[in-house]
């Protein structure tokens, strides 16, 4: 199969498909301790794929275990970088041979577009390739000392690593977080969303298959106030990785705090400013870019630039233009490679939502589009694309992170009103901004409290550069070799010569 299927072609696949639903602990697939389960709900159609096992303290202590007895036998732990490297790029070519099927799962399982979910695996493939990779490139340093010392700075493992992913790029977060912890030598337990499970237990399927030592790489399924809290206060979990809330961030640091002082690594939250000053060359696919930044994956990004600052020379014409690509990136079947937005997650985000969209023109925010439901498939959950003008930084649609296709445009009339704008939020995970001056560029840029600045596009990067925010958006770094020094530790060793 090519990227060329048809919708008719992933509307058969999706037949076809089956599903592993028990967790994965130690080497086996198990249910649940407690015999509970989960409904796993296609929100393209709001029927039920499947019913998932939903592990707790039990599930995880012993995953817990297992993940420390690995670390401590050394088979992955200490087992050369060389060789590390030789079982993950195993992985990633399983995970290539699966990329439909993986694909499929997550559109399945959360409603976004294959075409989308088919970006989300070429991003997790090259992931792992690219950890693979650069693991047995990582040096340890040799201090400046006289003849009589010796002093030597180690990078070792961490231990056993917790990752939390969320719900939204099921497969490409797991990639961020397990391929740099896996690399450095770590034990993995992974808790997917509530939400997004079955790709992660496929993957679990393919790691087994690529021949990680048991205990290694684990999955437990299960909610966060289950599962993710049992990670969290373990005493026996070295680090907590997690791509969430900015809430739900905020309580594991609190767990971490409670238990054991364990690293935290917190993705969380954004509100994410997108400039625009008039003196960009061309308005039309600026405008075509912004509403791509915000209307792809359905809203439902983290990065999404859902604040659209526009110089006010400018503003009406570039809003005009927002509003007609706006129209062509209508909800549809998350299974038609055409469709540009998909299905909202689940009913409770998608009442959310529109709850905000509501609040929005009670403030008085001028709607110029969608603002409602649509039905591309009855019984599932879509929101249209929406926009609002005339908001100012006192309306909640304005400052909270609405997680869904709804656009806030403000006006401003200079450079310093701009980033004043921009820098009026809690949070720090990304920015915008589009000029043709270079000076402007520099200057602006620098001044933006932001992890990341995108200049004259819209989440670009890839595997080289650091992922992450500052303020309420989070302190962690995913991917480029930054992310290694998160799931390492520096050990030095001073040792007194003979001179």
């Amino acid at each position: 199969m090519t990227a060329s299927m048809t919708h008719a072609d992933w509307q058969r696949l999706a037949g076809e498909l089956t599903y592993e639903t028990r967790a994965f602990i130690g080497q086996r697939f198990v249910e649940a301790a407690s015999g509970q389960r989960f409904p796993v709900i296609n929100p393209a159609t709001g029927e039920q794929l499947a019913e998932v096992a939903s592990c707790d303290n039990a599930d995880v202590e012993l995953a817990v275990r297992h993940a420390r007895e690995a670390f401590e036998r050394g088979g992955w732990s200490r087992l050369a970088p060389g060789k590390r490297r030789q079982a993950m790029l195993r992985l990633a070519e399983l995970m290539e041979t699966h990329k439909h099927e993986l694909a499929l799962l997550d559109t399945l399982d959360m409603g976004k577009p294959i075409s989308s979910s088919l970006g989300d695996m070429a991003g997790a493939i090259g992931c792992i390739r690219y950890n693979a990779e650069t693991i047995d490139k990582v040096y340890g340093e040799v201090a400046p000392t006289g003849e009589d010392s010796l002093g030597l700075v180690l990078r070792e493992p961490l231990g056993v690593v917790g990752s939390i992913v969320p719900w939204n790029f099921p497969m490409m977060m797991t990639a961020w977080k397990i391929g740099p912890a896996l690399a450095a030598g770590n034990s993995v337990i992974l808790k997917p969303s509530e939400k997004s499970p079955l790709s992660a237990l496929r993957l679990a399927q393919l790691a087994q298959e690529a021949g990680l030592p048991e205990g290694v790489f684990q999955v437990v399924p299960g909610f966060g106030h289950t599962a993710g809290k049992a990670l969290a206060l373990s005493m026996d979990v070295d680090c907590l990785s997690f791509t969430g809330s900015t809430g739900v961030g905020k309580q594991l640091m609190q767990y971490a705090g409670q238990s054991n002082l364990k690293r935290v690594y917190l993705e969380c939250g954004g509100k994410s400013p997108n400039l625009v000053f008039a003196d960009c060359k061309d308005l039309d696919a600026v405008a075509r870019n912004a509403a791509e930044a915000i209307f792809h994956n359905q809203g439902e990004v983290c990065i999404a630039g859902s604040r659209l600052l526009v110089e006010n020379r400018v503003r009406d014409e570039f809003v005009e233009r927002v509003l007609v690509h706006a129209e062509t990136m209508q909800p549809g079947d998350p299974l038609d490679p055409d469709s540009f937005m998909g299905a909202i997650v689940d009913e409770v985000q998608h009442k959310r939502i529109l709850d905000y969209i509501r609040q929005g023109v009670e403030e008085g925010a001028r709607l110029r589009t969608g603002g409602q439901a649509v039905s591309p498939i009855a019984g599932g959950y879509y929101v249209a694309p929406t926009v609002f003008d005339g908001v100012t930084p006192q309306m909640i649609i304005g400052r909270e992170e609405i997680f869904g296709p709804v656009l806030s445009v403000f006006g401003f009339d200079s450079e310093e009103e701009a980033i004043a704008l921009a820098n009026d939020s809690e949070y720090g995970l990304a920015a915008g901004l589009w000029s043709q001056d270079i000076d402007r560029i520099m200057r602006v840029s620098r001044r933006l409290h932001s992890g990341q600045v995108f200049v004259n596009n819209w989440a670009g990067g890839d595997m080289t550069v650091p992922f992450g925010g500052v303020k309420q958006s989070g302190n962690g770094r995913d991917k480029s070799h930054h992310s290694l020094e998160e799931y390492s530790e520096l050990k030095t060793v001073w040792m007194s010569l003979n001179p």
